[in-house]
């Protein structure tokens, strides 16, 4: 979605699938169960750290880094005090605080765009739908280059190829053991239209007939012949997490911002769209003999 070599990615070093950032929202969860296990409010945890109630809420979602001074003082609140507990939760405080993979590339990616990044390695299941461009995480390297060399600030060829290879090193996640499923719903529009060019879109679609035949990536198409649909405001991605306690968060990107939604109502309202797209599509069987007659076309 966003318009932001080989190899280059996820260390093996780097720990736990999502890195540092499913770190964060792994003690982050743990943080608000302890909270509400006390009855304490975000407000009065928030006044123990000399910080807002809404930096609490961002803590305990795993969207900040953590400082120590203020983990020992929650812990305290809490009522934690059994020293190999409160070692644990301190220890993996300091490991979520480690730089995640990409941060070499922070100089050519939107602010907005770095917490979508670490969320998209820790998800388990990432439903996405696109109206304009092929998912980032099924791009092949010239649509890539291609798509970003659209960015609105009109990056340097330089500057798309450090994008591209952040683009690259995203798609490692659907090949790892414990690896995401994927289910990506497209508009026939995005198939239809040359990005790149004719053979960069040849080569684009033979990519994406390959991917559809991995067992966690699942494509489906929903064509022109179908009219109007549920998901009339544009793309979106759906992030699920392993741990039950961690809220789908719902990713809209815009031009120069993103919005990340994880209230209920929200976040029940694109599953339910998504639902529907599902159903609207054709079914992901058809999917490679969709794919393989706009090939013949082009």
């Amino acid at each position: 979605m966003t318009t932001a070599e080989p190899g280059i990615g996820p260390s093996p070093e780097s720990g736990a699938a999502g890195g540092p950032t499913v770190l964060r929202m792994l003690l982050g969860a743990q943080l608000r169960r302890l909270r509400e296990s006390k009855g304490i409010t975000r407000e009065t945890a928030g006044w123990e750290i000399r910080a807002s109630e809404s930096k609490i809420s961002r803590m305990e979602l795993g969207r900040v880094s953590f400082k120590e001074r203020d983990i020992v003082d929650l812990l305290t609140l809490y009522g934690v005090s059994d020293d190999a507990e409160r070692e644990a939760l301190l220890s993996l405080a300091r490991e979520a605080n480690a730089p995640n993979w990409w941060q070499r590339y922070t100089d050519v990616l939107p602010n907005w765009f770095q917490p979508f990044l670490g969320l998209e390695a820790a998800a388990e299941l990432i439903r996405t739908y696109e109206v304009q461009f092929v998912p980032g995480l099924l791009q092949t390297r010239d649509y890539a280059r291609a798509v970003l060399s659209l960015a609105p600030d009109n990056p340097s060829g330089e500057d798309v190829d450090r994008r591209v290879a952040v683009r690259l090193g995203r798609q490692q996640i659907l090949t790892r053991p414990d690896a995401p499923a994927l289910w990506a719903v497209v508009d026939e529009a995005v198939l239809r239209r040359p990005v790149g060019g004719t053979e960069a879109m040849r080569m684009q679609i033979e990519a994406l007939i390959e991917a559809s035949k991995l067992p966690n990536v699942t494509v489906q198409v929903i064509p022109f012949s179908a009219g109007g649909h549920s998901a009339a405001g544009g793309a979106f991605t759906i992030l699920r997490f392993p741990d039950q306690g961690l809220p789908d968060v719902v990713y809209l990107e815009q031009i120069t911002t993103a919005l990340y939604l994880d209230k209920r109502d929200d976040v029940e309202a694109y599953a339910v769209a998504m639902s529907r797209l599902c159903v609207e599509a054709e079914p992901p069987a058809r999917t490679v003999k969709i794919l393989e007659g706009i090939l013949r076309d082009l």
